[in-house]
């Protein structure tokens, strides 16, 4: 018969508290060393240095990767939605548009890529009779991460007409150059 006494649970509460006690200890223990290394060790400080320039540049390849990868993605979205063409007629074109522009609120809204939710603005901008006008909306309107994304794919497009003269005296803020 197994019966648990308080000398047993004050034990294994003894035990868990030793045990705690000697990780917390072996933490500090492990930072002061590091801490007095670093600053009493020139090699180890040199060492730390190029760790840290490897793990800068790393990061920084990624990121130029991931730009680059992001900009061919924006291109071939383009080059597609060129190629699947845009309805002409106006009852569609006006159909047309309101679905695109649903479509990018709603993927702006929920998380989803930017880039589709740029696309599906672009979309829309490719259909509507005055593009500055509305490049005046989406300045306005839209969040600026996929706003930027929108400039380059009508910097990708010179069919999109971004100059001369509109309504307004400022068409926004999008830069096509």
């Amino acid at each position: 018969m197994a019966s648990t006494t308080p000398s047993q649970s004050i034990s294994t509460t003894a035990v868990i508290a030793s045990v705690a006690g000697v990780i917390a200890t072996s933490v500090v223990a492990y930072a002061v060393y590091f801490d007095h290394r670093r600053r009493s060790d020139p090699e180890f400080r040199k060492h730390l240095k190029r760790q840290q320039k490897k793990i800068s540049k790393s990061l920084e390849e990624n990121a130029r990767a991931n730009e680059r990868a992001q900009k061919e993605k924006i291109r071939r979205l383009v080059d597609e939605a060129n190629q699947d063409g845009f309805p002409t007629d106006p009852e569609d074109t006006e159909q047309y548009f309101m679905q695109e522009v649903a479509r990018g609120e709603t993927a702006s809204t929920d998380g989803s890529d930017p880039v589709d939710a740029a696309l599906c603005f672009y979309k829309a901008l490719k259909v509507y009779p005055t593009p500055r006008e509305l490049i005046s909306i989406y300045d306005k309107t839209v969040p600026k991460p996929i706003l930027d994304i929108l400039a380059e794919m009508i910097a990708i497009d010179p069919m999109i007409p971004v100059t001369g003269s509109s309504r307004s005296s400022d068409a926004g803020s999008i830069n096509v150059e």
